[in-house]
């Protein structure tokens, strides 16, 4: 097997909890330490003219690709709201080629923008291509429902049966109601698999809920993390996970099996 280090964070646009403090640098720095192989990123922004006037640390570049910097050459970004000042949404890093990308907006109509962003992964060794969806969903039930009967169509539709699958986000499924509905579509969860419970990550100072998620299918899950404690505890207002998950190597790559 081939190990993963994956990651996922909603980022909350580059601020603290409350908006109080712009720490997208600091968030970079830590995400950085984790040396994760695939980062699932929710709430990026991609361009804001408003707080790129008001706060001396913005980048020059879009905050995806301020991220990845010189640590992850592939990037990819999905919109799902765009208003007046700019626009954020979903984004992906990877040390691995990105050969395709789309981003569907499942955005409930009066609701706020949502998006899943799909990415095919060229990983080298793997005997198939490595599908990776970046989630976002809405904050009603009823919403969410829809939105989660979409992502099983796409899964379905586009996804091989047989290829490894990782789908990392912000489910904002806080009573986990569907959390059997992707088990139908073949998905197990990694936090779930390994420690008992889905993960509580929301808020990020006392974390109750189980908002974030790392579902996996046709991989080997080794281990999953909550990242909730210092320098974490202050960068966002959700926790973060990781996860490392085994893929199976091609036989004829000559590729070394992983721990």
């Amino acid at each position: 097997m081939l190990q993963l280090n994956l990651l996922t964070a909603n980022i909350h646009m580059g601020f603290t909890a409350g908006r109080r403090r712009f720490v997208l640098p600091e968030l970079r720095q830590a995400i950085r330490a984790v040396a994760a192989d695939i980062v699932f990123l929710q709430e990026v922004m991609g361009a804001h003219s408003g707080h790129a006037g008001r706060q001396p640390r913005w980048p020059e570049v879009p905050h995806y690709e301020f991220l990845a910097d010189q640590l992850w050459p592939q990037f990819a970004y999905g919109r799902n709201a765009a208003y007046p000042e700019g626009h954020h949404g979903n984004a992906l890093l990877s040390k691995f080629p990105i050969v395709s990308e789309v981003n569907r907006d499942v955005s409930i109509t009066g609701a706020e923008g949502r998006g899943l962003l799909h990415c095919v992964l060229q990983v080298p060794g793997t005997a198939t291509a490595v599908h990776a969806i970046c989630t976002h969903l809405g904050l009603r039930e009823g919403h969410r429902r829809r939105q989660l009967g979409l992502l099983c169509e796409v899964l379905e539709s586009e996804v091989p049966a047989g290829a490894p699958l990782l789908v990392a986000g912000d489910f904002n499924d806080w009573r986990a109601r569907g959390h059997a509905l992707l088990e139908r579509c073949g998905l197990r969860e990694a936090h779930l698999e390994t420690r008992g419970r889905l993960a509580r990550t929301f808020p990020v100072r006392w974390p109750l809920l189980p908002l974030d998620r790392i579902y996996v299918r046709n991989v080997q899950v080794h281990e999953a993390v909550v990242l909730a404690k210092p320098p974490w505890a202050h960068l966002s207002d959700h926790a973060t996970l990781a996860a490392s998950v085994g893929v199976a190597t091609d036989p004829r790559s000559g590729a070394e099996p992983g721990p």
